[in-house]
């Protein structure tokens, strides 16, 4: 018993020369019949991987897959671009895909707009990071929250979804 003690007044002082906070805790009985504190500190399963809130362009951020990649949204009044990147969300993904395409719902009905490659100036012959498409319609469901925007596109011919989430006061608009 005087070692287990001895153990959590250790990780105690350990922790507090650290600057940590206490964890919550919580009671549970050992076989021995003796209150043991438990931390409440999450499991090390969750995933606490960390990425920009926006892309390299300032636009707001898609996650597709299970962050294999994110798609970063740009638009305008006019027009809607889309990049895609890497799984920190950092670096330009060139892909063979020759378009994109961006679902929304206008009036209760589905609605599809083909988004064409567009390649940027260092994407190799063949692929493209980025699609374009000046439509000033799509512009607009884009900013209308019941048009619920979703993309769909494939990457390695694997098909992959995100929703597209748009915040005009801020770009921290990437949830998980």
């Amino acid at each position: 018993m005087s070692k287990l003690y001895f153990s959590i007044a250790a990780l105690a002082i350990l922790c507090m020369s650290a600057g940590c906070t206490p964890e919550p805790t919580s009671s549970a009985s050992n076989p021995g019949g003796e209150s043991v504190k438990m931390s409440g500190a999450p499991p090390a399963t969750v995933d606490t991987h960390a990425h920009p809130s926006e892309g390299p362009h300032h636009g707001a951020l898609i996650e597709l897959g299970d962050d294999e990649f994110h798609a970063e949204f740009v638009h305008d009044d006019k027009s809607v671009t889309i990049y895609i990147l890497d799984s920190a969300a950092k670096k330009a993904v060139p892909i063979d895909a020759t378009g994109l395409t961006i679902n929304v719902m206008h009036d209760g009905k589905p609605e599809q707009f083909k988004v064409p490659a567009s390649p940027d100036a260092g994407d190799p012959s063949g692929k493209s990071s980025r699609f374009t498409l000046a439509d000033a319609e799509l512009a607009a469901h884009l900013d209308d929250e019941a048009a619920a925007p979703k993309l769909s596109i494939t990457i390695g011919g694997k098909a992959y979804k995100g929703e597209i989430h748009h915040d005009h006061d801020s770009h921290d608009d990437h949830n998980h």
